[in-house]
Protein backbone atom coordinates (compact mmCIF):
# COMPACT_ATOMS: atom_id res chain seq x y z
CA UNK A 1 0.00 0.00 0.00
CA UNK A 2 2.78 2.38 1.15
CA UNK A 3 4.61 1.46 -2.02
CA UNK A 4 1.17 2.06 -4.53
CA UNK A 5 1.10 5.93 -2.90
CA UNK A 6 5.04 6.42 -3.57
CA UNK A 7 4.38 5.76 -6.70
CA UNK A 8 1.35 7.16 -7.54
CA UNK A 9 3.00 10.69 -5.51
CA UNK A 10 5.88 10.34 -8.62
CA UNK A 11 3.13 10.24 -10.96
CA UNK A 12 1.07 13.22 -10.13
CA UNK A 13 4.78 14.96 -9.40
CA UNK A 14 5.13 14.22 -12.89
CA UNK A 15 2.10 15.31 -14.41
CA UNK A 16 1.94 18.64 -12.76
CA UNK A 17 5.84 18.67 -14.29
CA UNK A 18 4.31 18.23 -18.13
CA UNK A 19 1.31 21.06 -16.65
CA UNK A 20 4.33 23.43 -15.42
CA UNK A 21 5.88 22.83 -19.52
CA UNK A 22 2.38 23.40 -20.99
CA UNK A 23 1.92 26.88 -19.39
CA UNK A 24 5.29 27.90 -19.84
CA UNK A 25 5.71 26.79 -23.79
CA UNK A 26 1.96 28.44 -24.26
CA UNK A 27 3.26 31.80 -22.16
CA UNK A 28 6.18 32.97 -24.38
CA UNK A 29 4.44 34.22 -27.04
CA UNK A 30 1.99 37.13 -26.65
CA UNK A 31 -0.20 38.62 -29.96
CA UNK A 32 -2.67 41.04 -29.73
CA UNK A 33 -5.05 43.37 -31.99
CA UNK A 34 -6.26 47.06 -32.05
CA UNK A 35 -8.37 49.02 -34.09
CA UNK A 36 -8.54 52.95 -33.80
CA UNK A 37 -9.74 56.18 -35.60
CA UNK A 38 -6.94 58.52 -36.54
CA UNK A 39 -8.67 62.20 -37.35
CA UNK A 40 -7.51 64.34 -39.96
CA UNK A 41 -4.34 66.22 -39.15
CA UNK A 42 -3.32 63.95 -36.07
CA UNK A 43 -0.84 61.44 -35.26
CA UNK A 44 -0.88 59.02 -32.99
CA UNK A 45 2.07 56.67 -31.12
CA UNK A 46 1.91 53.90 -29.14
CA UNK A 47 4.39 52.03 -26.76
CA UNK A 48 5.75 48.45 -26.23
CA UNK A 49 7.75 46.94 -24.04
CA UNK A 50 10.85 44.01 -24.72
CA UNK A 51 13.11 42.26 -23.50
CA UNK A 52 16.25 41.56 -24.94
CA UNK A 53 16.57 38.46 -27.69
CA UNK A 54 12.93 38.77 -28.29
CA UNK A 55 10.92 39.42 -31.21
CA UNK A 56 8.48 42.09 -32.12
CA UNK A 57 6.49 42.21 -35.35
CA UNK A 58 4.05 44.82 -36.18
CA UNK A 59 1.53 44.56 -39.20
CA UNK A 60 -0.87 47.43 -39.62
CA UNK A 61 -3.64 47.78 -41.94
CA UNK A 62 -5.93 51.07 -43.44
CA UNK A 63 -9.59 49.73 -43.16
CA UNK A 64 -11.47 53.05 -44.28
CA UNK A 65 -10.67 56.57 -45.09
CA UNK A 66 -10.02 58.62 -48.53
CA UNK A 67 -7.15 56.82 -50.25
CA UNK A 68 -6.99 54.25 -47.78
CA UNK A 69 -2.90 55.53 -47.16
CA UNK A 70 -0.72 56.76 -43.92
CA UNK A 71 2.29 57.27 -43.04
CA UNK A 72 3.63 54.80 -40.33
CA UNK A 73 6.58 55.16 -38.69
CA UNK A 74 8.87 52.61 -36.20
CA UNK A 75 11.71 53.35 -33.60
CA UNK A 76 13.85 51.09 -31.49
CA UNK A 77 14.67 52.17 -27.40
CA UNK A 78 18.02 52.99 -28.58
CA UNK A 79 16.45 56.13 -31.20
CA UNK A 80 16.97 53.98 -34.54
CA UNK A 81 14.87 53.95 -37.36
CA UNK A 82 13.51 50.65 -38.07
CA UNK A 83 10.65 51.61 -40.38
CA UNK A 84 9.44 54.72 -42.01
CA UNK A 85 6.51 53.97 -44.46
CA UNK A 86 5.22 57.22 -46.54
CA UNK A 87 1.21 56.55 -47.44
CA UNK A 88 0.89 53.47 -47.41
CA UNK A 89 -2.46 51.31 -47.14
CA UNK A 90 -0.49 48.41 -45.17
CA UNK A 91 2.67 47.13 -43.94
CA UNK A 92 4.63 44.24 -42.09
CA UNK A 93 7.69 44.86 -39.93
CA UNK A 94 9.70 42.14 -37.78
CA UNK A 95 12.46 43.23 -35.59
CA UNK A 96 15.03 40.98 -32.94
CA UNK A 97 14.25 42.78 -29.97
CA UNK A 98 16.83 44.93 -27.32
CA UNK A 99 15.25 45.89 -23.96
CA UNK A 100 13.76 48.97 -23.63
CA UNK A 101 10.08 50.52 -25.24
CA UNK A 102 9.88 50.24 -28.92
CA UNK A 103 7.80 53.25 -30.40
CA UNK A 104 5.29 52.79 -33.43
CA UNK A 105 3.07 55.92 -34.79
CA UNK A 106 0.68 56.54 -37.10
CA UNK A 107 0.92 59.44 -39.02
CA UNK A 108 -2.56 61.58 -40.82
CA UNK A 109 -1.21 65.38 -40.52
CA UNK A 110 -0.82 65.03 -44.69
CA UNK A 111 -4.88 64.68 -44.57
CA UNK A 112 -6.63 67.93 -44.14
CA UNK A 113 -10.34 66.48 -44.11
CA UNK A 114 -10.03 62.59 -44.21
CA UNK A 115 -10.23 60.50 -41.03
CA UNK A 116 -8.93 56.94 -41.35
CA UNK A 117 -9.73 53.89 -39.32
CA UNK A 118 -6.31 51.47 -38.74
CA UNK A 119 -5.82 48.35 -37.69
CA UNK A 120 -3.03 46.79 -36.34
CA UNK A 121 -1.69 43.28 -35.05
CA UNK A 122 1.39 42.70 -32.72
CA UNK A 123 3.19 39.63 -32.04
CA UNK A 124 5.42 39.28 -29.57
CA UNK A 125 7.62 35.93 -29.21
CA UNK A 126 10.40 34.34 -26.59
CA UNK A 127 8.70 37.27 -24.14
CA UNK A 128 8.81 34.93 -21.35
CA UNK A 129 12.32 34.07 -18.89
CA UNK A 130 13.81 30.81 -21.17
CA UNK A 131 15.41 29.41 -18.01
CA UNK A 132 11.99 28.80 -16.97
CA UNK A 133 10.96 26.60 -19.94
CA UNK A 134 13.84 23.92 -18.36
CA UNK A 135 13.03 24.05 -15.21
CA UNK A 136 10.33 20.97 -15.61
CA UNK A 137 13.86 18.80 -16.52
CA UNK A 138 14.52 18.80 -12.78
CA UNK A 139 11.29 18.07 -11.28
CA UNK A 140 11.36 14.75 -14.38
CA UNK A 141 14.73 13.81 -12.52
CA UNK A 142 13.95 10.82 -10.36
CA UNK A 143 10.13 10.53 -11.20
CA UNK A 144 10.71 8.77 -14.66
CA UNK A 145 8.60 6.44 -14.77
CA UNK A 146 5.93 7.43 -17.13
CA UNK A 147 6.63 5.17 -20.78
CA UNK A 148 6.91 8.78 -22.48
CA UNK A 149 9.25 11.49 -23.35
CA UNK A 150 8.68 14.71 -22.15
CA UNK A 151 10.67 16.15 -25.42
CA UNK A 152 8.88 14.91 -27.72
CA UNK A 153 5.88 16.09 -25.75
CA UNK A 154 6.94 19.74 -25.51
CA UNK A 155 8.08 19.64 -29.11
CA UNK A 156 4.46 18.57 -30.04
CA UNK A 157 3.01 21.32 -27.89
CA UNK A 158 5.20 24.02 -29.73
CA UNK A 159 4.55 22.77 -32.63
CA UNK A 160 1.11 22.97 -32.27
CA UNK A 161 1.37 26.87 -30.39
CA UNK A 162 3.07 27.70 -33.47
CA UNK A 163 0.08 26.52 -35.81
CA UNK A 164 -2.39 28.19 -33.30
CA UNK A 165 -1.00 31.46 -33.35
CA UNK A 166 -0.73 31.30 -37.28
CA UNK A 167 -4.68 30.34 -37.75
CA UNK A 168 -4.74 33.34 -35.18
CA UNK A 169 -2.67 35.68 -36.95
CA UNK A 170 -4.70 34.71 -40.67
CA UNK A 171 -8.00 34.96 -39.03
CA UNK A 172 -7.50 38.20 -37.76
CA UNK A 173 -6.24 39.29 -41.23
CA UNK A 174 -9.11 37.46 -42.91
CA UNK A 175 -11.01 40.12 -40.82
CA UNK A 176 -9.23 43.22 -41.52
CA UNK A 177 -9.47 42.33 -45.33
CA UNK A 178 -13.04 41.45 -44.96
CA UNK A 179 -13.54 45.59 -42.99
CA UNK A 180 -11.76 46.96 -45.39
CA UNK A 181 -13.45 45.37 -48.71
CA UNK A 182 -17.16 46.34 -47.08
CA UNK A 183 -15.82 49.72 -46.15
CA UNK A 184 -14.67 50.12 -50.02
CA UNK A 185 -17.72 48.65 -51.58
CA UNK A 186 -20.16 50.63 -48.96
CA UNK A 187 -18.56 53.93 -49.94
CA UNK A 188 -18.44 52.89 -53.92
CA UNK A 189 -22.42 52.11 -53.27
CA UNK A 190 -22.69 55.50 -51.60
CA UNK A 191 -20.91 56.87 -54.67
CA UNK A 192 -22.87 54.99 -57.42
CA UNK A 193 -26.45 56.29 -55.78
CA UNK A 194 -25.12 59.98 -55.61
CA UNK A 195 -24.29 59.70 -59.55
CA UNK A 196 -27.05 58.13 -60.63
CA UNK A 197 -29.23 60.97 -59.08
CA UNK A 198 -27.31 63.49 -60.21
CA UNK A 199 -27.59 62.12 -63.64
CA UNK A 200 -31.39 61.64 -63.38
CA UNK A 201 -31.96 65.39 -62.44
CA UNK A 202 -30.14 66.41 -65.35
CA UNK A 203 -31.90 64.54 -67.61
CA UNK A 204 -35.17 65.25 -66.25
CA UNK A 205 -34.14 69.38 -66.42
CA UNK A 206 -32.91 68.88 -70.03
CA UNK A 207 -35.90 66.77 -71.07
CA UNK A 208 -37.81 69.48 -69.85
CA UNK A 209 -35.80 72.32 -71.49
CA UNK A 210 -36.41 70.52 -75.43
CA UNK A 211 -39.96 69.97 -74.27
CA UNK A 212 -40.31 73.88 -73.71
CA UNK A 213 -38.55 74.58 -77.21
CA UNK A 214 -40.04 72.68 -79.34
CA UNK A 215 -43.16 73.90 -78.34
CA UNK A 216 -42.42 77.50 -78.50
CA UNK A 217 -40.95 76.75 -82.27
CA UNK A 218 -44.29 75.24 -82.80
CA UNK A 219 -46.69 78.35 -81.68
CA UNK A 220 -47.81 81.04 -83.66
CA UNK A 221 -47.29 84.59 -82.14
CA UNK A 222 -48.74 86.42 -85.05
CA UNK A 223 -51.88 88.10 -84.21
CA UNK A 224 -55.14 88.25 -86.03
CA UNK A 225 -57.03 90.86 -86.93
CA UNK A 226 -61.29 90.46 -86.61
Amino acid sequence: MMRWSIEGLKVCVSCLSLCVCVISAFSQSLDGDFTFSLPAGRRECFFQTMKKDASLEIEYQVLDGASLDVDFYFQSPSGHVIANDYRKSDGVHAVETEEGDYMFCFDNTFSAVSEKVIFFELILDNVGDGEESEDWKAYVQGADLLDMKLEDIMDTINSVKSRLGKSLQIQALLRAFEARDRNLQESNYDRVNLWSCTNLMVMVIVSGVQVYLLRSLFDDKRKTRT
